[in-house]
């Protein structure tokens, strides 16, 4: 169980912070204890779940420790770049829902090496994989900016001067 002040990976939403836990009474009048999260960076609308839901994926923030041993891991990460496009929509989007940090410094490697790629042929990738691309940095940037408490815009340079080119 998590504790109040703990920033926890939400779905694949972002990080929030535990503001409060709570008992409430649910909609069959049954006491239930609620996570109240609030979003770590930015002004979306406070959530309230129940600590105890299997549909629901919250896991704690990797530690700083964590984040920069995955850093420094990132120049061996292999890329797999699929071709058809409803397999390769469907694997990425899968990615993005587990809350794997190291899955998605992968996705994010391999959507910009074909954007690079893509780039230097005058052409740009799908709309569909840039989107996957955002919501994977924006998760990753907020989850690396709370464990080396920077804020996330400043991640990707950090992660630049962390490794050598």
């Amino acid at each position: 169980m998590f504790k109040v002040n703990d920033y926890v990976m939400y779905n694949s939403v972002g990080v929030y912070k535990i503001i409060d836990i709570r008992k409430e009474k649910d909609f069959n009048n049954n006491e239930t204890e609620y996570y109240i999260l609030e979003p770590a960076f930015s002004d979306n609308l406070t959530i309230k779940t129940p600590v105890h839901n299997p549909k629901v994926l919250i896991r704690n923030v990797m530690s700083k420790d964590e984040v920069l041993a995955l850093i420094d891991t990132i120049p061996e990460k292999e890329t797999l770049w699929i071709n058809d496009n409803r397999e390769r929509n469907a694997t990425f989007k899968a990615a993005l829902r587990t809350l794997d940090s190291e899955k998605l410094v992968k996705l994010i490697k391999t959507i910009y090496a074909e954007k690079k790629e893509k780039m230097n042929l005058g052409k740009k990738i799908m709309k569909t994989d840039e989107a996957i691309l955002n919501a994977a940095e924006k998760n990753l940037h907020e989850e690396f900016a709370v464990a080396l408490n920077i804020l996330p815009e400043e991640v990707f340079s950090f992660i630049q001067e962390r490794i050598p080119s």
